[in-house]
């Protein structure tokens, strides 16, 4: 079995559906061994962190309110096989930090954000308009309070001095479903009547009758209108929320306010597509959800502002095989914008693929480019990878570049 830690580069990936030789790329393209990409070469970056036990998960970062960015994620402890919250039954990771305070040019950690005795599924960033105050919402597996598997509280800490020390947990009870549990990890939303808007989804893993276990899931979404301090679960209390009839399954929704009571969101599904879903009175009712344009297999939305705050920029892997995701399909990363608040989308550019060697012994990381994290800053995208559920990368795309990426008849 070739080094988890150094694999090499693998001879040949899959862009599109096409095998593509990493010594001799398409033109236009450039090979990053540092960073085990093949990619545009208007990208660049570096790997600010490796796990070398079980792993790490979902990378989130924001620019705080004193103008440091701050990158946060999962990261397995040593002597642990697998550090994901998911049915563990001992503390297995913590949540670390880096920060940046020249605008990612030097990185410092890693620091433990804070110190709890549960595992953590991830950072959701909030600051609240004008306020001091960086929150961090997620999923809190508190022994003794979750399911097991993966539904727990949903809950928040907040920060008044920068992200540097945190409060304790305080989770949320929504009103018309008391005793709820979930798992959320996408972006939030705050719009701008100031209500704050959480996707959460809730399931259960069904034994299958020639092995192997599958999940149903539900969609939800949080809504508060004070700061937190009381919460909605739309569209209703279990089990009214939203799914494909098909596939019995809908997770991971991301809503992003548009302005003027106008909410977007998308949210993965195993039908091969992005879905995606729109509320016109500031989160409170929303649109049946439907398929969007976008081709994506069976894994989070990535969706997100570019500067102006107005223009949507969608990652997505544009390759959806089955319909349950085929590891290899979360390898290659392409971006779509939408200027019409996503009603239309522009043409898919490619942005970049992995280029290491398999080496796990798992294909769930061996592909891994999903989950990733972005938010602009002055023309550029600062987009965070956990690259191979092992890797954290900082990348950087300045947005004046994002036409230049090819499309598919370029490659």
């Amino acid at each position: 079995m070739p080094d988890k830690l150094n694999p090499g580069i693998a001879p040949t990936v899959l862009i599109a559906d096409r095998e593509t030789s990493t010594s001799r790329p398409p033109a236009g393209l450039v090979l990053n061994e540092e960073l085990g990409l093949l990619m545009h070469p208007a990208l660049n970056g570096r790997l600010l962190h490796v796990n070398r036990h079980g792993g790490l998960f979902e990378t989130r970062a924001t620019v705080t309110p004193g103008g440091d960015y701050l990158l946060m994620f999962p990261d397995c402890l040593p002597g642990k096989p697998h550090g994901h919250y998911g049915n563990r039954t001992e503390k297995v990771n913590e949540l670390v930090a880096y920060r940046s305070p020249d605008r990612g040019e030097t990185w410092h950690g890693p620091t433990v954000a804070f110190d709890i005795d549960y595992n953590q599924h991830g950072f959701i960033p909030l600051i609240p308009r004008g306020t001091g105050r960086i929150y961090c919402f997620g999923t809190q597996p508190i022994w003794g309070r979750w399911s097991g598997e993966e539904d727990a509280p949903i809950g928040y800490r907040w920060s008044d001095d920068d992200g540097h020390t945190w409060s304790d947990v305080k989770l949320i009870e929504p009103a018309n479903a008391p005793g709820f549990l979930g798992m959320s990890v996408m972006r939030m939303c705050e719009t701008d009547a100031g209500t704050w808007l959480l996707g959460t989804h809730a399931g259960q893993w069904f034994d299958q009758p020639h092995g192997g276990r599958v999940p149903k899931t539900r969609q939800y979404i949080l809504r508060s209108t004070d700061q937190g301090e009381s919460w909605t679960l739309l569209p209703g209390p279990r089990p009214a929320g939203w799914y494909v009839p098909e596939f019995d399954r809908m997770d991971e929704l991301r809503p992003i306010s548009l302005g003027g009571g106008e909410v977007y969101a998308q949210a993965r599904t195993c039908e091969g597509h992005l879905w995606h879903l729109r509320s016109l009175d500031d989160g409170l009712t929303w649109s049946a959800p439907e398929p969007s344009p976008l081709v994506h297999p069976d894994t989070s939305p990535m969706l997100f502002h570019l500067s102006d705050g107005e223009t949507l920029i969608a990652f997505h892997h544009n390759v959806a095989t089955g319909t349950h995701f085929r590891c290899e399909d979360r390898a290659q990363v392409w971006v779509a914008l939408s200027r019409d608040g996503g009603r239309t989308w522009g043409e898919p550019r490619f942005l970049l693929v992995n280029a290491l060697a398999p080496a796990e012994g798992d294909g769930w990381r061996d592909y891994q480019c999903s989950y990733l994290d972005m938010f602009a800053d002055d023309g550029q995208l600062h987009i965070f990878m956990p690259h191979r559920w092992r890797r954290a990368l900082h990348l950087r795309l300045s947005e004046s570049d994002l036409e230049a990426l090819p499309v598919g008849a370029d490659l």
